[in-house]
């Protein structure tokens, strides 16, 4: 990887990556263990050198395929949650790898993760970043992310980037006894809810949480 282009220069530098870190704390973020890792990684290498400008403005910004990259603040709230919340992170699963920020965020944070991601050139992309960052404990698989991975679980936590309208039945049942899930749920009107699992029974508490906007999760893959 290009030096200049890794450490990032005017506003893909350190100081504007602190900055993004200090607004996330003014919105209510505390875990500081999500924000090290967030202060660590240089998010204008996930975008096109196009938007590399826009890289640490709080805000949601396209990666092509009709995907985006989460608005900083949701990344940082949807880590939040799962660190809060699951008693391990030893397995962890991502529904939607999309340009691997997030990923690289999780992996920095996690025992191992398993990500999927139903469009493959996107995949590729975010596997090669994360590489380059020295991201290794990292699985991929293209796949429908409705259905998980199954194979790999069951999951202490699972957290997704994609909403469905209603939480899918597979998802829950690779959630290990006590697994934690955070996920936006919802069409028109999406909101990131929390499902914890009781103990190993199929009954899930479920927080509704605030209002949120993903693309919505889809089914097929595309190659």
């Amino acid at each position: 990887m290009d030096r200049l282009r890794h450490e990032g220069l005017g506003m893909t530098s350190r100081r504007t990556r602190n900055r993004l870190i200090q607004r996330l704390r003014e919105e209510g973020i505390k875990n500081e263990q999500v924000l090290e890792v967030m202060a660590s990684i240089p998010r204008h290498l996930f975008l096109d050198e196009a938007l590399a400008i826009r890289a640490y403005e709080d805000t949601a910004l396209p990666i092509g395929y009709g995907q985006t990259i989460s608005q900083p603040y949701i990344v940082a709230r949807m880590t939040e949650l799962l660190l809060g919340r699951a008693k391990s992170l030893r397995r962890v699963l991502e529904v939607g790898t999309g340009s691997g920020y997030q990923t690289a965020i999780l992996a920095g944070l996690v025992e191992q993760l398993y990500s999927v991601e139903r469009v493959e050139p996107l995949l590729e992309k975010a596997r090669r970043r994360l590489a380059e960052l020295g991201l290794y404990n990292v699985e991929y698989k293209l796949s429908n992310g409705g259905f998980g991975w199954p194979d790999q679980g069951p999951y202490n936590a699972i957290l997704a980037a994609a909403a469905p309208v209603v939480v899918p039945d597979e998802l829950k049942r690779q959630l290990a006894p006590n697994g934690v899930m955070v996920i936006p749920v919802g069409s028109e009107q999406q909101y990131l809810t929390l499902l914890i699992r009781r103990q190993d029974s199929d009954l899930f508490d479920v927080e509704k949480l605030e209002a949120v906007r993903f693309v919505p999760l889809l089914s097929g893959v595309v190659r």
